[in-house]
């Protein structure tokens, strides 16, 4: 957007891209706009991404917004060209189509974003399922895949840039290959991917639904070492009632299964996870369930979310549970999430691990453990260091 927004002669505006995962979201995005409009008096003020395009009139209406955008059209150079051209003149207040009607993803494609240690390269977008909880498919679409040639071909770029790592990413990235001829899958892609880039030191995994996982994928798990040892689940509750009710596609069994069989072939894999607490008709019991999926996944990185209710979603439409338990529920989780990452931050002390320089002294682990370090660094390359204590959360050498 940054550099659309640019080769368009845009300036003097404040782009602001915003999520729409939960309610919370939305409400600080709406303070950040304020508090934006009052640092920027002069400045345009233009918002996209995913709540601007499930809820386009929430931001519209504000008087501190003078364009919205929707998630394919911050995309589009034309976009930019006439939001730079309306500008000088009377400006269209709000550009935002049906996502649903959008079946490419490969033209946005950026040839590197974040640090100079790590590139992203976005596989896929949209999702076809539709959990009761989630609004994301109304914000970004239906699934639709990058092509594999597309894919390697940019990662080779990002390769000759002298990137180490690179992450694949996607909403709904298990689901990678669908639409495309051959219906490959993610396993084909992560193969293919090594095998044509040979001088990819790294590459990484984002979010994945674990029943959706493939053979090939788990034959990369268990034979490819530049394959990073950490998955994020997206596993949401370990309670086969509420996982029924979110119209999930896996039992808490399965997920139990999948990390067993993950960390048989590759005994050094770490997962994280998504859990949702205080979803709707969640009693004690089925929050122990989900307390428990924790030990027994053996999960290291939760991303706990306090139930948000999604207008227009089914669960917005089942019985709620109180918000003061919601809250306590999930601060429980992250306490035991904290000492999950504690337990994994002590067993690497002694281990020597290949550390990836997010920074001059600060680096992280094939498992995504940060690392600090005394002595400075080359920012983007990988150290071969021996862990020595434990420190707030970090390795330090």
């Amino acid at each position: 957007m940054k550099d659309l927004a640019g080769q368009s002669g845009l300036q003097n505006a404040v782009v602001v891209n915003t999520c729409a995962v939960t309610a919370e979201a939305v409400r600080k995005a709406r303070q950040d706009i304020r508090k934006l409009r009052k640092a920027n008096p002069d400045a345009r003020l233009i918002v996209t991404g995913c709540a601007a395009q499930t809820e386009p009139e929430t931001f519209a209406s504000m008087d501190e917004v003078d364009a919205v955008i929707g998630n394919t059209e911050k995309m589009q150079s034309a976009t930019w060209n006439t939001l730079a051209a309306d500008f000088i003149g009377e400006t269209e207040a709000l550009q935002v189509d049906d996502i649903m009607s959008v079946t490419e993803t490969a033209g946005h494609l950026i040839d590197g974003f974040g640090t100079r240690s790590r590139a992203y390269v976005q596989v896929q977008n949209g999702c076809d399922h539709r959990c009761t909880f989630c609004i994301i498919p109304f914000g970004r679409g239906n699934s639709r895949s990058v092509p594999a040639g597309v894919v390697v071909d940019q990662i080779k770029r990002l390769v000759d840039k002298g990137f180490n790592e690179v992450v694949l990413t996607g909403v709904d990235l298990t689901s990678w290959g669908a639409d495309l001829p051959a219906a490959p899958r993610l396993g084909d892609l992560v193969m293919r991917i090594l095998k044509l880039v040979p001088d990819l030191p790294r590459l990484r995994i984002s979010s994945i639904d674990s029943i959706e996982v493939d053979p090939n994928l788990m034959e990369a798990i268990a034979t490819e070492p530049r394959l990073m040892p950490h998955l994020h689940l997206s596993l949401q509750h370990g309670d086969d009632m509420i996982l029924k009710r979110m119209k999930r596609r896996h039992l808490r069994d399965d997920a139990i299964a999948f990390c067993q069989e993950a960390r048989a072939l590759r005994p050094e894999m770490t997962f994280g996870a998504d859990i949702i607490a205080g979803f709707p008709t969640e009693t004690d019991a089925m929050f122990d369930n989900a307390r428990a999926l924790v030990h027994e996944c053996d999960l290291t990185w939760l991303h706990v979310f306090p139930y948000s209710a999604r207008p227009g979603t089914p669960a917005a439409r089942m019985p709620a549970v109180n918000g003061k338990v919601i809250k306590a529920r999930a601060a429980e989780l992250r306490a035991v999430g904290q000492k999950q990452v504690q337990k994994h931050l002590e067993a690497q002390i002694g281990k020597t691990h290949q550390v990836l320089m997010e920074s001059t002294t600060m680096g992280r682990t094939a498992q995504f453990a940060e690392v600090v370090f005394d002595e400075p660094q080359v920012e983007g390359s990988i150290v071969t260091a021996t862990i020595k204590t434990v420190t707030d959360n970090r390795l330090s050498v």
